[in-house]
């Protein structure tokens, strides 16, 4: 099994997926020091030898650009989909912060632009019947009229964002948030920022743990 990586390595390690993904090469060693801002190309193979000591990747110094990212899948019917540990919040643009991992999933699960992974946590999300571990897919955005009752949905209230359960459909939505306790709220449409599309957990009850990158 590979190494941990450090916060850092996993970053840069996160960012070749991302650029490999979207330029079909590797990025050079000078693009990933301008992209963290690290200025000796020195620095940036010292950071590419550690990925590589710990199993991450395979560098060709006879090569220019010659580093293979192993496990990766690379394949045209999959996605590489975040995962957070906490609900992300995305009025300014996801970003890479609290990026946990990046998995790989078939496009018919998971094609919808800007989905993403979250992993449940017991203390959270227990009060909606989800499980400790469990990993939610959830697409951004859903209209009233895409909601039934039962849907879980990301909703912003009080400027927190929180899973709740649709309790309702009709001309005001209510909703059964997982920190309200027994209570249900209503929340304008625009307020609704995502829906779950699908879970996923090890029914024999190991836990699921993704990868460092996608595979």
């Amino acid at each position: 099994m590979p190494e941990a990586l450090n916060s850092l390595e996993q970053q840069i390690l996160d960012y070749m997926v991302r650029y490999l993904r979207t330029h079909t090469y590797q990025p050079s060693i000078r693009e990933i020091g301008e992209e963290f801002g690290i200025r000796s190309t020195k620095t940036v193979s010292e950071h590419l030898r550690s990925l590589d000591e710990k199993g991450y990747l395979q560098r060709d110094p006879s090569r220019s650009r010659g580093i293979r990212i192993l496990g990766l899948d690379l394949s045209p019917q999959t996605l590489s989909v975040p995962c957070y540990q906490e609900l992300p919040d995305d009025s300014g643009g996801f970003v890479s912060d609290g990026v946990e991992a990046y998995l790989s999933v078939d496009r018919r699960l998971g094609g919808a632009k800007g989905c993403y992974f979250v992993r449940a946590r017991e203390e959270r999300f227990a009060p909606l019947g989800i499980e400790e571990g469990t990993l939610l897919l959830i697409e951004p955005s859903a209209s009233a009229e895409d909601l039934s009752d039962g849907d879980l949905v990301v909703i912003r209230g009080q400027g927190e964002l929180d899973l709740a359960r649709v309790e309702s459909n009709g001309a005001r939505l209510r909703f059964r948030p997982a920190r309200s306790g027994d209570g249900s709220i209503e929340v304008e449409e625009s307020g609704v920022t995502g829906r779950v599309t699908a879970t996923y957990r090890r029914l024999d009850g190991a836990p699921v743990t993704p990868p460092a990158t996608a595979h």
